[in-house]
Protein backbone atom coordinates (compact mmCIF):
# COMPACT_ATOMS: atom_id res chain seq x y z
CA UNK A 1 0.00 0.00 0.00
CA UNK A 2 1.35 3.22 -0.75
CA UNK A 3 2.40 5.74 1.95
CA UNK A 4 2.62 9.05 3.20
CA UNK A 5 5.76 10.94 2.84
CA UNK A 6 7.06 12.25 5.76
CA UNK A 7 10.05 14.98 6.85
CA UNK A 8 11.30 15.61 10.91
CA UNK A 9 13.09 17.46 12.82
CA UNK A 10 15.78 18.06 15.17
CA UNK A 11 17.67 20.90 17.12
CA UNK A 12 21.02 22.11 16.19
CA UNK A 13 23.13 20.72 18.64
CA UNK A 14 21.50 17.25 17.86
CA UNK A 15 22.73 17.66 14.31
CA UNK A 16 25.78 18.70 14.58
CA UNK A 17 26.75 15.99 17.46
CA UNK A 18 23.97 13.01 16.81
CA UNK A 19 26.37 9.70 16.36
CA UNK A 20 22.77 8.21 14.63
CA UNK A 21 22.12 10.47 12.14
CA UNK A 22 24.32 9.12 9.58
CA UNK A 23 22.04 6.53 7.77
CA UNK A 24 19.10 7.03 9.47
CA UNK A 25 16.85 8.02 6.98
CA UNK A 26 17.16 7.98 3.23
CA UNK A 27 18.83 10.26 1.52
CA UNK A 28 16.97 13.44 0.16
CA UNK A 29 14.82 13.35 3.49
CA UNK A 30 14.09 16.66 4.76
CA UNK A 31 15.29 17.59 8.06
CA UNK A 32 14.10 21.09 9.47
CA UNK A 33 16.30 22.15 12.31
CA UNK A 34 14.68 24.33 14.88
CA UNK A 35 15.77 27.64 16.12
CA UNK A 36 15.14 28.10 19.59
CA UNK A 37 16.51 31.83 19.52
CA UNK A 38 19.50 30.54 21.56
CA UNK A 39 22.34 29.12 18.63
CA UNK A 40 24.74 31.11 16.88
CA UNK A 41 24.77 31.26 13.27
CA UNK A 42 28.11 29.58 13.30
CA UNK A 43 26.15 26.54 15.24
CA UNK A 44 22.72 26.79 12.81
CA UNK A 45 24.97 27.14 9.71
CA UNK A 46 27.54 24.15 11.01
CA UNK A 47 23.86 22.19 11.88
CA UNK A 48 22.61 22.72 8.09
CA UNK A 49 25.96 21.76 6.51
CA UNK A 50 26.01 18.84 8.63
CA UNK A 51 22.56 17.29 7.32
CA UNK A 52 23.39 18.46 4.18
CA UNK A 53 26.81 15.70 4.14
CA UNK A 54 24.96 13.37 5.05
CA UNK A 55 22.98 13.48 2.36
CA UNK A 56 19.87 14.89 3.74
CA UNK A 57 17.97 18.10 2.97
CA UNK A 58 18.46 20.64 5.43
CA UNK A 59 15.40 23.09 6.21
CA UNK A 60 16.78 25.68 8.65
CA UNK A 61 14.01 27.59 10.76
CA UNK A 62 13.69 31.08 10.59
CA UNK A 63 11.80 32.49 13.58
CA UNK A 64 11.02 36.31 13.03
CA UNK A 65 10.70 37.39 15.49
CA UNK A 66 13.56 36.07 17.35
CA UNK A 67 15.33 37.59 15.06
CA UNK A 68 17.38 40.86 15.03
CA UNK A 69 18.36 42.35 12.19
CA UNK A 70 18.26 42.72 8.40
CA UNK A 71 22.03 42.82 7.69
CA UNK A 72 21.97 39.38 10.65
CA UNK A 73 19.55 37.53 8.29
CA UNK A 74 21.26 38.25 5.57
CA UNK A 75 24.20 37.02 6.31
CA UNK A 76 22.37 33.82 7.93
CA UNK A 77 20.64 33.04 5.08
CA UNK A 78 24.09 33.76 2.39
CA UNK A 79 26.04 31.42 5.02
CA UNK A 80 23.00 28.28 4.69
CA UNK A 81 22.82 28.65 0.98
CA UNK A 82 26.42 29.40 0.15
CA UNK A 83 28.01 26.89 2.56
CA UNK A 84 25.25 24.34 3.43
CA UNK A 85 23.66 24.46 0.07
CA UNK A 86 20.07 24.85 1.67
CA UNK A 87 17.72 25.80 -0.74
CA UNK A 88 14.68 25.38 1.48
CA UNK A 89 13.84 26.96 4.69
CA UNK A 90 10.38 26.74 7.24
CA UNK A 91 9.45 30.53 7.68
CA UNK A 92 7.52 30.88 10.90
CA UNK A 93 6.51 34.07 13.61
CA UNK A 94 8.59 32.26 16.69
CA UNK A 95 6.44 33.35 19.83
CA UNK A 96 7.27 35.85 22.15
CA UNK A 97 5.11 38.53 23.36
CA UNK A 98 7.39 41.12 22.10
CA UNK A 99 9.85 41.07 19.03
CA UNK A 100 13.62 40.65 19.95
CA UNK A 101 14.69 42.65 16.89
CA UNK A 102 13.36 44.57 13.53
CA UNK A 103 10.65 41.59 12.37
CA UNK A 104 7.70 41.57 13.96
CA UNK A 105 6.41 38.80 11.30
CA UNK A 106 6.83 36.24 8.80
CA UNK A 107 5.87 38.59 5.88
CA UNK A 108 8.50 41.53 7.27
CA UNK A 109 11.25 38.70 6.81
CA UNK A 110 9.99 37.50 3.09
CA UNK A 111 9.65 40.73 1.49
CA UNK A 112 13.65 41.59 2.23
CA UNK A 113 13.92 39.65 -0.64
CA UNK A 114 16.92 38.06 0.55
CA UNK A 115 16.16 34.23 0.09
CA UNK A 116 15.54 34.75 -3.63
CA UNK A 117 18.75 36.64 -3.61
CA UNK A 118 20.55 33.44 -1.98
CA UNK A 119 18.36 31.08 -4.58
CA UNK A 120 16.19 29.91 -1.57
CA UNK A 121 13.03 28.54 -3.53
CA UNK A 122 11.16 26.88 -1.28
CA UNK A 123 9.56 27.79 1.77
CA UNK A 124 7.55 26.65 4.74
CA UNK A 125 5.32 28.92 6.47
CA UNK A 126 3.21 27.90 9.53
CA UNK A 127 -0.24 26.41 9.84
CA UNK A 128 -2.69 25.85 13.24
CA UNK A 129 -5.17 23.71 13.05
CA UNK A 130 -6.05 24.19 16.12
CA UNK A 131 -5.45 28.05 16.31
CA UNK A 132 -3.35 30.22 18.18
CA UNK A 133 -3.85 32.03 21.43
CA UNK A 134 -1.49 34.78 19.60
CA UNK A 135 -4.38 35.59 16.97
CA UNK A 136 -7.48 34.94 15.48
CA UNK A 137 -8.40 32.39 12.86
CA UNK A 138 -8.70 35.30 10.57
CA UNK A 139 -5.73 37.02 11.07
CA UNK A 140 -4.44 33.56 10.38
CA UNK A 141 -5.90 32.92 7.28
CA UNK A 142 -5.31 36.84 5.93
CA UNK A 143 -1.39 35.82 6.71
CA UNK A 144 -1.56 32.97 4.79
CA UNK A 145 -3.37 34.38 1.93
CA UNK A 146 -0.58 37.33 2.15
CA UNK A 147 1.95 34.32 1.68
CA UNK A 148 0.45 32.63 -1.10
CA UNK A 149 0.48 35.82 -3.10
CA UNK A 150 4.18 36.44 -2.20
CA UNK A 151 4.78 32.82 -3.81
CA UNK A 152 2.85 34.11 -7.05
CA UNK A 153 4.61 37.08 -6.84
CA UNK A 154 8.08 35.82 -6.48
CA UNK A 155 7.71 32.42 -8.17
CA UNK A 156 8.74 30.58 -4.98
CA UNK A 157 7.27 27.69 -4.18
CA UNK A 158 5.07 27.65 -0.63
CA UNK A 159 3.88 25.10 1.14
CA UNK A 160 2.25 24.96 4.72
CA UNK A 161 3.57 23.03 7.65
CA UNK A 162 1.40 23.04 10.41
CA UNK A 163 1.86 22.79 14.29
CA UNK A 164 1.24 19.04 15.82
CA UNK A 165 -1.30 17.50 17.14
CA UNK A 166 -3.42 14.47 17.34
CA UNK A 167 -6.98 14.82 16.34
CA UNK A 168 -6.83 13.55 11.98
CA UNK A 169 -10.30 14.65 11.32
CA UNK A 170 -9.83 18.32 12.46
CA UNK A 171 -6.19 18.53 11.01
CA UNK A 172 -7.71 17.00 7.62
CA UNK A 173 -10.45 19.04 7.85
CA UNK A 174 -8.31 22.56 7.85
CA UNK A 175 -6.28 21.38 5.26
CA UNK A 176 -9.34 20.73 2.90
CA UNK A 177 -10.85 24.07 4.28
CA UNK A 178 -8.24 26.01 3.19
CA UNK A 179 -8.54 26.43 -0.42
CA UNK A 180 -12.26 28.13 0.61
CA UNK A 181 -10.21 30.94 1.81
CA UNK A 182 -8.30 31.40 -1.01
CA UNK A 183 -4.98 29.02 0.16
CA UNK A 184 -4.09 26.61 -1.91
CA UNK A 185 -0.96 25.96 -0.56
CA UNK A 186 0.55 21.90 0.10
CA UNK A 187 0.00 21.16 3.10
CA UNK A 188 2.37 19.01 5.38
CA UNK A 189 0.62 17.96 8.58
CA UNK A 190 2.68 18.15 11.90
CA UNK A 191 2.25 14.47 14.26
CA UNK A 192 4.09 13.57 17.18
CA UNK A 193 6.85 10.54 17.21
CA UNK A 194 6.37 7.63 19.22
CA UNK A 195 6.30 9.06 22.58
CA UNK A 196 5.10 8.48 26.40
CA UNK A 197 1.77 10.49 26.76
CA UNK A 198 3.09 12.54 29.32
CA UNK A 199 5.94 13.44 27.47
CA UNK A 200 3.49 14.84 24.59
CA UNK A 201 1.46 16.74 27.32
CA UNK A 202 4.50 18.62 28.50
CA UNK A 203 5.46 19.29 24.95
CA UNK A 204 2.08 20.43 24.00
CA UNK A 205 1.70 22.77 27.14
CA UNK A 206 5.61 24.04 25.73
CA UNK A 207 3.83 24.69 22.24
CA UNK A 208 0.83 26.23 23.38
CA UNK A 209 -1.06 23.75 21.80
CA UNK A 210 -4.04 23.52 24.71
CA UNK A 211 -6.62 21.68 22.10
CA UNK A 212 -4.20 18.98 21.85
CA UNK A 213 -3.37 18.37 25.57
CA UNK A 214 -7.40 18.33 26.13
CA UNK A 215 -7.55 15.33 23.21
CA UNK A 216 -4.77 13.68 24.80
CA UNK A 217 -6.42 13.31 28.32
CA UNK A 218 -9.65 12.33 27.00
CA UNK A 219 -8.43 10.06 24.71
CA UNK A 220 -5.88 8.48 27.75
CA UNK A 221 -8.82 6.18 29.98
CA UNK A 222 -6.52 5.75 33.09
CA UNK A 223 -4.20 7.20 34.51
CA UNK A 224 -2.00 3.48 33.36
CA UNK A 225 -2.55 4.92 29.87
CA UNK A 226 -0.56 8.56 30.34
CA UNK A 227 2.48 6.54 31.38
CA UNK A 228 2.13 4.30 28.10
CA UNK A 229 3.93 5.58 25.30
CA UNK A 230 1.92 6.82 21.93
CA UNK A 231 1.51 5.16 18.53
CA UNK A 232 1.08 8.11 15.97
CA UNK A 233 -0.87 5.61 13.97
CA UNK A 234 -4.60 6.97 15.40
CA UNK A 235 -2.97 10.19 13.69
CA UNK A 236 -1.44 9.30 10.63
CA UNK A 237 -3.59 6.65 9.66
CA UNK A 238 -6.52 8.46 8.74
CA UNK A 239 -4.40 11.16 7.28
CA UNK A 240 -2.83 8.73 4.98
CA UNK A 241 -5.92 7.07 3.88
CA UNK A 242 -7.67 10.28 3.12
CA UNK A 243 -4.83 11.89 1.08
CA UNK A 244 -4.17 8.62 -0.62
CA UNK A 245 -8.05 8.26 -1.62
CA UNK A 246 -8.34 11.61 -2.38
CA UNK A 247 -5.43 12.71 -5.27
CA UNK A 248 -6.25 16.15 -5.42
CA UNK A 249 -6.18 16.88 -1.07
CA UNK A 250 -4.10 19.94 0.15
CA UNK A 251 -2.09 17.04 2.15
CA UNK A 252 1.16 15.88 0.65
CA UNK A 253 2.62 15.02 3.73
CA UNK A 254 3.45 14.58 7.64
CA UNK A 255 6.24 16.43 9.66
CA UNK A 256 7.23 14.07 12.84
CA UNK A 257 8.50 15.87 16.10
CA UNK A 258 9.74 13.05 17.24
CA UNK A 259 9.55 13.89 21.03
CA UNK A 260 10.10 10.39 21.80
CA UNK A 261 13.66 10.32 20.21
CA UNK A 262 15.14 10.56 16.97
CA UNK A 263 15.90 6.67 16.18
CA UNK A 264 12.21 5.47 17.77
CA UNK A 265 10.96 7.95 15.65
CA UNK A 266 13.22 7.21 12.47
CA UNK A 267 12.30 3.05 13.21
CA UNK A 268 8.67 3.28 13.27
CA UNK A 269 8.83 5.07 9.93
CA UNK A 270 10.70 2.49 8.32
CA UNK A 271 8.74 0.02 10.20
CA UNK A 272 5.34 1.47 8.47
CA UNK A 273 6.97 1.98 5.15
CA UNK A 274 7.17 5.66 4.55
CA UNK A 275 10.42 5.97 3.59
CA UNK A 276 10.00 2.64 1.11
CA UNK A 277 10.17 3.14 -2.65
CA UNK A 278 6.36 3.37 -2.41
CA UNK A 279 6.39 7.17 -0.74
CA UNK A 280 8.23 8.05 -3.61
CA UNK A 281 5.51 7.04 -5.89
CA UNK A 282 3.25 9.27 -3.82
CA UNK A 283 5.87 12.05 -4.14
CA UNK A 284 5.80 12.08 -7.87
CA UNK A 285 1.67 11.59 -7.99
CA UNK A 286 1.57 14.47 -5.79
CA UNK A 287 5.13 16.95 -6.76
CA UNK A 288 2.93 18.91 -9.17
CA UNK A 289 1.72 20.51 -5.55
CA UNK A 290 4.88 20.55 -4.25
Amino acid sequence: MTKIAASIEVAARQAIESQDLPGLFPAGTRVYITDMGSDSVDTLTSAAKRIHDLGYKPIPHFASRRLSTKSALETRIRRASEEAGVTDVLVIGGGLERQAGEFSSTMQVLETGFFDKYGITEMGVAGHPEGSPEFSEAVALEALRLKKNFGERTGAHLRVVTQFGFDADRFIRYSESLREHGVDLPVHLGVAGPAKITTLIKYAAMCGVGNSISFLKKNALSLTALATSHSPEGVVGPIEQHAIANPSSAIKQIHVFPFGGLKKSAEWLTDRGSWDLNTRHFQAANSAAN
